[in-house]
C-alpha cells in the first residue's frame, strides 16, 4: 500500500469501525469525487472515524480536533497523539529534541516513538496547537487557534472527551495491529532471505520497537543481511569450491561471477539478484558445484541460507494445473533458500513458461486470477472485494538458476530470445579430463573404504594405485564419470552381498586386488571374483527372445527388420566408443494389416527384445486403446494421455486400433489426445518407443489427423495375411500349446479349408484368430466324442472334430 488512504484503509479496515466492502466503496467514491478517504467513508456510511458525529470536509481553523487532516505538510505538536507526525513530507515536531522515526517518506521527527503511526508524513505543516490529538494533520497550512477552546463547532465535545475517544480508538488499533506486528516481523525475516512477496502487496521494512506496530514502516524491501557483505568476501571462494569439484576451474569461475554480479552491479528494485543458465555434459559436476558454492557463500555470510530450492519443471507437462504450478512457485519464492534451481525446462508446458519468462525479465510474474493466502496456501477467489489479494509474485532477493545438459539454443527455442537476453550469465561445464577423473576416483575410493568399515565391517586393503588404474578403465571412451560412479556403486553393492550371504568375522580384513582384469575379493583365505557377487538384475534374455521370435510362423520380413536393429545399435555403440558421432533413427513404428496377423504378438516381443539389446531402460509394454487416452470431460484428456506416456517411458507404448483416436475434425477429445501424444513422443524420443496398430486403410486416414504424425512414424510395417500352409502350422502349434495334437488325417482337409478361406475372405476371417477359434472348437467336439468313444485318444484331434462347413462364412 503506497498512499495515505491505503494506510488508512489498512488501519481502519479491520478495526471493527468499517467493513472491507465499505472501505472499497469509499475508495471508489473518492476516485470519482475527490476528498480524503475519511470524508468518503462518512459519506458512504454516515459514521465518523471515532464512531460519533460525522467528519466534515472543511472545519473551521483552530476549532476542530481534526483540523489539518489531509495531504499537506505536518508538524506534530503533541507527543502522545496516536497520529502525531502523520504526513507525507518534511515535518518538524513541536518538540525538536525528539528523534525522527524511521520508515516514513519524508524527514519526520515523530512526537512519540511508540505511536502506531509515528514516522508517517506527507508534507510540511506547522501545527499551532500543541495538545490537539490530531494537530499537524491538516490539508493545508492551518495554524490552530486557541489551545484551550472546546471544539463545540463541530462535535460538541471537549478536547478531553475527544482524547478519551481517541485513546479508545488507539487501543482498538493496537489490538488489531498486534497480529499485523507479528506478521510484519515474520515477513521482514523472509525479506532478509529474499522474500517472494511483491513489496507492493506487503510493504514490510523493519518491524520497529516492541509495541510499535508500524514504526519504521517502509515502501521498499529492506536490504537482506547478506547484502551488507563486501565483494572482498568472495576472495578465495573459487579455490574452496575447486577442492571439492575437480577439473572445472573455468566453470567455477563463471558460477562465482554469476553470484558476485549483484554485489558489483546491484539488481533493479524488485528483480532477482541474478538469473543465469547452467549447462554442460552429464556428470560434469554442475549440481555439485552449485551446492558447494552455495554452502561456501553462506558460510561467508554472502547468502543467508546454504541450501538450494529445486523445482522440477517436468512435473508440469500439461495445461490446466495453474494452481499447482503457482503454489509450488510461490512456496519456493517464500522459502529461506536464496537459490531456486529450475530443472528440465523443456518439459514444462508452454502455458507456464510465460510466468517464468516474466519472472526472469521483470522480477515479477503477474497472476491471471486473484488469490488469497489461507494457511500458507494460495486460494483462487472470484470476488474483487477481497482485502490483501495476491496478484503477483516477486523474485526479489533470489537467484534464479536454470540447469540442463541442453544448450542455449534449446533454451531459446523454448523460452525465446528475450528470455536469453534477460539472463545475467551463462555458465557451461566442460567434459572431464583424465586427471580430473582420477582425482574423483581417488575421492570415491576413500569413501568406499570408509563405508566398507562403518557399514559392512570390512577393513579393505590392497594397492590403491592398482585399484585406481582399474577404475579408470571403466571411464574409457565415452563412459566418463558415469563409468567410474557405476563402478564404485557396483563394488559397494557386491561387498554388501558378500557380507549378507557370507560368514565373515566382524571387522574382517579383506583385500581387493586386480587379477586377470577382474577385481578379486580375498577374505579369510577365500577368493571371490567381486562381479560374481552382484545381484543379477533383469536385463532381458536375448537368446530366449530370439527363440520365441523364430517360433512365430511367417512374418519373415518383419523379423528380419527387427533383428537388424541389434546390428544397428551395436555399430552405433562402437562409434560412440571410438569418439565418433552416433546417429539416431526414429524407433517408432506403425503396424498395419488385417485382424489376426500378429501385430500385438510382435509388439510384445519387441519390447523385451529391445530391452535385451540395451536400447530401452525398462522394457515394459503398455497396451492401451482409445478408452485409456481420451477423457470423459473437457480438460481430462491431456492429463490422462500424459499419465499413460509416463507409465511407458523406458519401454514400449502399444496403441491398438489407433485409428479410433481420430473420428473426424469434430472429435475435439480425440484430436487433443493425438496432439498430446505427438508432443510426448518428441519429448521422450530417447527412451520410449510408440507402436500404433490398425487396419491399413484406416491408419492411412489416421496419419492425416496431425501433420507431425507421419514424420514421427517413418517405419510403417505391413503385416501380410497368412497363407493356408502358415495357418495350418499355427494350428499345430496352438493345439500343442493346449496339450493336444492334430491327426495327420486332418491336416489335408484343414489345409484345403484355410486356403479357400484366405482366398475368399482373408480380411474378415481373422487369420490367426480363425485358427485359434477352430482349434478350441475342435477340443470341445473332441470332449463330446469321448463321452461315446470311451477308449479314444484323450489328446488326439481327428478330422471329424473340426467343423469346416463355414468356408464362405
Amino acid at each position: 500500500m503506497d498512499t495515505f488512504d491505503d494506510l488508512m484503509n489498512q488501519a481502519f479496515g479491520g478495526s471493527g469501525h468499517f467493513s472491507a466492502s465499505e472501505i472499497e466503496e469509499a475508495r471508489r467514491r473518492q476516485k470519482k469525487h475527490g476528498g480524503t478517504l475519511a470524508e468518503n467513508l462518512e459519506a458512504v456510511t454516515g459514521r465518523s472515524l471515532t464512531g460519533n458525529r460525522p467528519l466534515h470536509a472543511d472545519p473551521a481553523p483552530g476549532s476542530s480536533p481534526y483540523a489539518g487532516l489531509g495531504p499537506g505538510s505536518i508538524s506534530s505538536g503533541r507527543t502522545d497523539s496516536p497520529f502525531s507526525g502523520f504526513g507525507s513530507g518534511d515535518k518538524t515536531s513541536g518538540k525538536p529534541e525528539r528523534p525522527a522515526q524511521e520508515g516514513g517518506q519524508g524527514n519526520k521527527p515523530s512526537g512519540k516513538s511508540d505511536s502506531p503511526f509515528s514516522g508517517f508524513g506527507f508534507g510540511n505543516r506547522p501545527s499551532g496547537k500543541p495538545d490537539s490529538p490530531f494537530s499537524g494533520t491538516g490539508s493545508g497550512n492551518k495554524p490552530s487557534g486557541d489551545g484551550g477552546k472546546k471544539a463545540d463547532d463541530l462535535s460538541g465535545k471537549s478536547l478531553s472527551d475527544l482524547d478519551r475517544e481517541i485513546s479508545e480508538l488507539q487501543q482498538n488499533l493496537m489490538k488489531d495491529f498486534e497480529m499485523n506486528n507479528r506478521l510484519i516481523r515474520e515477513n521482514a525475516e523472509r525479506i532478509g532471505g529474499g522474500s517472494g512477496i511483491d513489496p507492493s502487496l506487503m510493504a514490510v521494512g523493519s518491524a520497529g520497537e516492541a509495541g510499535n506496530a508500524l514504526s519504521g514502516f517502509s515502501f521498499g524491501t529492506e536490504p537482506a543481511p547478506f547484502e551488507r557483505a563486501g565483494i572482498s568476501a568472495f576472495s578465495g571462494v573459487e579455490d574452496a569450491v575447486s577442492e571439492k569439484v575437480f577439473g572445472q576451474e573455468a566453470f567455477i569461475r563463471k558460477l562465482t561471477i554469476a553470484f558476485k554480479r549483484p554485489f558489483v552491479m546491484p539488481e533493479e528494485e524488485g528483480h532477482a539478484r541474478n538469473s543465469f543458465f547452467v549447462t554442460g555434459p552429464e556428470d560434469t559436476g554442475k549440481h555439485l558445484a552449485l551446492a558447494v558454492l552455495t554452502a561456501e557463500l553462506s558460510k561467508r555470510k554472502l547468502l543467508s541460507h546454504p541450501g538450494i530450492r529445486i523445482i522440477d519443471l517436468s512435473y508440469y507437462p500439461a495445461a490446466g494445473k495453474d494452481n499447482v504450478f503457482l503454489q509450488d512457485l510461490y512456496t519456493a519464492l517464500q522459502a529461506k533458500e536464496n537459490v531456486i534451481l529450475f530443472e528440465n525446462f523443456e518439459a514444462c508446458h508452454i502455458s507456464y513458461r510465460s510466468y517464468l519468462n516474466e519472472l526472469v525479465s521483470t522480477g515479477k510474474c503477474r497472476l491471471s486470477e486473484r488469490y488469497i493466502l489461507q494457511k500458507g496456501q494460495l486460494v483462487s477467489v472470484q470476488s474483487s472485494f477481497v482485502a490483501e489479494a495476491v496478484s503477483s509474485f516477486s523474485a526479489a532477493g533470489k537467484y534464479l538458476v536454470f540447469i540442463s545438459t541442453k544448450g542455449v539454443n534449446k533454451l531459446a527455442d523454448s523460452y525465446g530470445a528475450p528470455f536469453i537476453n534477460a539472463l545475467g550469465d551463462i555458465c557451461a561445464s566442460a567434459a572431464l579430463d583424465e586427471a580430473s577423473l582420477r582425482k574423483i576416483s581417488g575421492v570415491k575410493y576413500g569413501q568406499l573404504t570408509e563405508k566398507a568399515a562403518k557399514q559392512l565391517s570390512f577393513r579393505l586393503t590392497g594397492d590403491p594405485e592398482a585399484f585406481l588404474d582399474f577404475s579408470m578403465t571403466k571411464a574409457e571412451r565415452s563412459a566418463g564419470l558415469t563409468g567410474i560412479l557405476k563402478f564404485y556403486d557396483d563394488v559397494l553393492s557386491a561387498l554388501a552381498e558378500l557380507r549378507l550371504s557370507g560368514t565373515y568375522e566382524e571387522d574382517a580384513e579383506a583385500e581387493l586386488a586386480v587379477k586377470e582384469n577382474h577385481l578379486v575379493f580375498t577374505c579369510g583365505g577365500q577368493e571371490t571374483v567381486l562381479q560374481s557377487a552382484l545381484k543379477k538384475g533383469y536385463s532381458g534374455e536375448l537368446e530366449a527372445v530370439k527363440a520365441e521370435m523364430d517360433n512365430i510362423v511367417g512374418l519373415e520380413k518383419i523379423k528380419s527388420y527387427i533383428f537388424s536393429l541389434e546390428e544397428y545399435y551395436a555399430v552405433q555403440k562402437r562409434r560412440e566408443e571410438e569418439g565418433l558421432k552416433s546417429s539416431e533413427v526414429s524407433k517408432h513404428m506403425i503396424f498395419t494389416g488385417n485382424p489376426g496377423t500378429g501385430k500385438t504378438t510382435i509388439a510384445r516381443i519387441i519390447s523385451r527384445y529391445l530391452k535385451a539389446i540395451g536400447v530401452l531402460s525398462g522394457g515394459q509394454l503398455v497396451e492401451v486403446t482409445r478408452a485409456d487416452l481420451v477423457g470423459r470431460f473437457v480438460g481430462h484428456t491431456a492429463p490422462l494421455t500424459n499419465q499413460v506416456l509416463q507409465s511407458a517411458i523406458g519401454g514400449v507404448l502399444f496403441i491398438d486400433e489407433a485409428y479410433s483416436l481420430y473420428r473426424g475434425n469434430d472429435d475435439a477429445f480425440g484430436l487433443e489426445a493425438i496432439d498430446t501424444l505427438v508432443k510426448g513422443i518428441e519429448d521422450n524420443r530417447d527412451n520410449l518407443i510408440v507402436i500404433l496398430a490398425g487396419y491399413s486403410y484406416e491408419m492411412s486416414v489416421f496419419l492425416t489427423s496431425n501433420s507431425g504424425l507421419k514424420s514421427r512414424f517413418p517405419n510403417v510395417i505391413e503385416f501380410p495375411d497368412y497363407t493356408g500352409q502358415e495357418l495350418l502350422d499355427i494350428a499345430k502349434i496352438t493345439a500343442r500349446s493346449k496339450g493336444y495334437t492334430i491327426d495327420e488325417g486332418a491336416e489335408m482337409p484343414l489345409l484345403t479349408y484355410f486356403n479357400t478361406v484366405q482366398a475368399l475372405r482373408a480380411a474378415t476371417a481373422g487369420n490367426g484368430r480363425l485358427v485359434r477359434n477352430k482349434v478350441e472348437e475342435a477340443i470341445l467336439n473332441h470332449s463330446r466324442r469321448l463321452v461315446v468313444e470311451k477308449d479314444a485318444d484323450l489328446s488326439l484331434l481327428l478330422s471329424m472334430d473340426f467343423d469346416l462347413s463355414d468356408v464362405e462364412g
